[in-house]
C-alpha cells in the first residue's frame, strides 16, 4: 500500500519537471557576445584618433561682398590695400600670380583677408605654432618640504631653492610637514609660510592662503610678472643671438667661398699665361722646315705631273 508521503512526493517532482524550460542557447550567446563587446570598448575605431587640419576659407569659399586686403611682401611683413569687393580682390589675387585670398579674422568688420599663397602661409602658420609651442612650455611646480621647527640654517637652504626654482619661471609649492600630535602646532607652521613668501615677495606671489591637508600645511608661491617677463626677454634676447650667430657664420662661408673661386680664378689665369708666354708666335722657323721638307721629297720622288698632282 502506498503512503501519502510517497504520492505527494511523486506530485511534486512531475510539477517541477513540467514547469522546467531549456534554455535558448542562441540567446545565450548573443547575450554573451554582447557583454563581450561592451567590455572591449564597443566596435568603435581603434588606434588613435584622427585630427582634422583647420583650413581658413579661401577664394569663392569666402561668403562676404567686402573685405579689407591685406598683401605679404617679400620682406614678410602685410601690405594694406584697403577694403575690395570679393571680386576685387579675387582679381587682385590673380593678377599677383595666381594667389590665393584667405580670410584671416572674419570676427571684424568688415573681414579682413590677406593674399598669399597657401602653401607658404600654411608653413608659416605652423612654423608659428611650433615656436610657441616650445617657448610656451608648461611651467613645472617645484616642492620645498620643511618642518615647523626648521633650523636657520636648513632654512636658508630651503630659500635658496625656492629662488633658484622660482628664478626659472616655476611655481613652487612649500609644505610643511607634522608627525604624530606635532600638528597641535600648525599655528607655527602658517607663520613659517608667511616668512617665506616675505623673504621672496620681490620675485614671487603666494596663490591665495596656505591651506592645511591632512598632517601638512601647502602654499602655492608663483613668480610675478616682472620675472615672467624678464625670462622671456632673456630666451628671447638668446634666440636672437643665435639667429645672428648662425646669420654671420653664413656669411662668413660665403665669402670664403667667393674668395676661394677667385683665388682659384687667378690661379688658373696665371698658369694659362705661362703656358701661353713660352710659345713664341712670331717664329718662322717652323715654316722654314716645312719648306725644306717639300725640297726633299721633291729630290727623294722627282718631279712629275702625277706626283705634283698628289701631293698638291
Amino acid at each position: 500500500m502506498v503512503s501519502t508521503k510517497t504520492v505527494v512526493a511523486a506530485a511534486l517532482l512531475a510539477s517541477t519537471s513540467n514547469a522546467f524550460v531549456a534554455p535558448n542557447v542562441g540567446s545565450v550567446r548573443s547575450t554573451t557576445t554582447s557583454l563581450d563587446a561592451i567590455r572591449r570598448g564597443g566596435r568603435g575605431p581603434r588606434g588613435p584618433v584622427r585630427q582634422t587640419e583647420y583650413k581658413p576659407p579661401m577664394n569663392d569659399e569666402i561668403k562676404h561682398s567686402e573685405v579689407r586686403v591685406n598683401v605679404a611682401t617679400k620682406d614678410g611683413k602685410d601690405e594694406p590695400l584697403g577694403i575690395l569687393s570679393k571680386a576685387d580682390a579675387l582679381a587682385k589675387a590673380k593678377e599677383l600670380g595666381g594667389l590665393d585670398l584667405i580670410l584671416i579674422n572674419d570676427n571684424s568688420d568688415p573681414p579682413v583677408c590677406k593674399i598669399v599663397d597657401y602653401s607658404k602661409y600654411r608653413y608659416a602658420q605652423e612654423k608659428k605654432r611650433k615656436e610657441k609651442a616650445k617657448n610656451s612650455k608648461a611651467t613645472e611646480i617645484k616642492e620645498v618640504k620643511m618642518s615647523y621647527k626648521i633650523g636657520d640654517h636648513d632654512y636658508t637652504v630651503r630659500l635658496k631653492a625656492a629662488t633658484k626654482f622660482i628664478k626659472q619661471g616655476n611655481r613652487v609649492k612649500a609644505t610643511v610637514q607634522f608627525r604624530g600630535r606635532e600638528i597641535q602646532h600648525d599655528k607655527l607652521g602658517f607663520e613659517l609660510l608667511d616668512r617665506l613668501a616675505d623673504d621672496l615677495e620681490d620675485m614671487a606671489n603666494m596663490e591665495g592662503k596656505p591651506r592645511r591637508e591632512g598632517r601638512t600645511i601647502g602654499a602655492i608661491l608663483s613668480p610675478t610678472p616682472e620675472v615672467v617677463k624678464a625670462i622671456n626677454d632673456a630666451k628671447r634676447k638668446k634666440e636672437k643671438d643665435k639667429k645672428k650667430a648662425k646669420a654671420e657664420s653664413l656669411a662668413k662661408r660665403d665669402a670664403d667661398i667667393a674668395a676661394g673661386a677667385v683665388a682659384a680664378e687667378q690661379e688658373e689665369e696665371k698658369i694659362i699665361g705661362g703656358v701661353l708666354d713660352g710659345i713664341d708666335l712670331d717664329d718662322d722657323d717652323d715654316f722654314d722646315d716645312d719648306d725644306d721638307m717639300d725640297a726633299s721629297l721633291d729630290e727623294l720622288l722627282g718631279s712629275s705631273k702625277a706626283t705634283d698632282d698628289l701631293f698638291a
